[in-house]
């Protein structure tokens, strides 16, 4: 089983190894699978269940208090499955499943998502809150009233902080850094991903910063390959005070994940322009076009940063066994493991 594994793509946080570290074990989790299906499920679960991350526990907070989370699967046969805006439901990915297996459906939204995970054995209920984003909700004045009041006050706060969603502490004395050094061993750039890119890179290719102040785009994510057999899956908490009831673009298909016979993405980012572009579409384009994972990952990272100006990142397989990433944000932490990287 050939897996890869994004951490989001947004700003560098604190103790970025020991996020590195979930990672990892989220990657060797799905690498562990018997199917693309178990294994991008199996991946994504272990990262929603860590407060490390933007997805279940330590999701966004939107702006009446609540903590509502989306996910989407696909595989190459092109079922998919999607849920969205779910209260109280860490594995969001799960429910997906569900959705894809289950009905006859594609989407399942709201309360109604939530009713039907639970009839599914889904744990709802959960906690999604950690102890920093409640002192982080506890210090902001949200306006009451309807969705007319509240955004006004959304608009200037949406999506960007001085912080991370989860509340990490970004000031520069506060985040350990991780090695540049230009001497790789074959260790390191499997660590690093199948790029061989190191997460502080500075290039123009879509790999590194684009200028752009700390943004909380920590959705997660994994694209698994068993011969011709592939799988996405995308999870997400939101993004930070959006206004209550926002979905972006992670159970969007063709936005935030995306499966065709020819591979399979999954996207991270700003999630309204993800959506406006169909980033994951856009990377399995390429492969129908002919490219290799890495050239469609990079072309598809270049493509959306000439449209939008803003920031994204995504990972891909092909069925040959490659596997890519890019990213333009200030960083997306990942970890492949494949037989040509092991």
């Amino acid at each position: 089983m050939d897996v890869i594994v994004h951490g989001g793509a947004g700003s560098v946080p604190t103790e970025p190894k020991r996020r590195l570290a979930v990672i990892e074990v989220a990657a060797e989790t799905g690498s562990a699978a018997r199917t693309p299906v178990d294994a991008v499920r199996n991946a994504v679960r272990v990262l929603e269940t860590s407060p490390r991350f933007n997805a279940g526990v330590g999701g966004a907070v939107q702006s009446d208090g609540v903590v509502r989370t989306d996910a989407g699967i696909m595989t190459s046969d092109r079922s998919a499955g999607a849920a969205c805006a779910m209260p109280g439901v860490r594995h969001a990915v799960d429910v997906a499943r569900a959705v894809m297996e289950e009905t006859p459906h594609v989407l399942l939204a709201g309360e109604r998502a939530v009713a039907f995970a639970a009839d599914y054995g889904i744990e709802t209920d959960v906690d999604l809150w950690t102890d920093r984003t409640r002192e982080r909700w506890a210090a902001l004045s949200p306006p009451e009233g309807g969705p007319r009041d509240q955004l006004e006050w959304v608009r200037e706060r949406f999506g960007e902080t001085a912080d991370d969603p989860e509340g990490r502490d970004l000031a520069d004395d506060a985040v350990e850094r991780i090695s540049t050094s230009s001497d790789q061993t074959d260790r390191d750039r499997a660590e690093r991903g199948p790029t061989g890119r190191d997460p502080e890179d500075h290039d123009s290719a879509g790999h590194g910063p684009a200028g752009h102040g700390p943004r909380d785009r920590d959705t997660v994510g994994a694209v698994a390959r068993d011969g011709e057999r592939i799988a996405a899956a995308t999870s997400t908490g939101g993004r930070w005070l959006a206004l209550a009831g926002r979905v972006g673009d992670v159970p969007q298909i063709g936005s935030g994940f995306y499966c065709s016979p020819a591979g399979g993405a999954s996207a991270t980012g700003a999630g309204e322009e993800i959506a406006r572009t169909t980033l994951s579409r856009r990377a399995v384009d390429h492969l129908e076009s002919g490219a290799c994972a890495q050239d469609a990952a990079d072309r598809a990272i270049e493509e959306f940063a000439e449209l939008t100006g803003s920031t994204a990142g995504v990972i891909v397989a092909d069925p040959e066994g490659g596997l890519g990433s890019a990213y333009n944000s200030e960083l997306m932490q990942t970890k492949a493991l494949a037989a040509n990287w092991r």
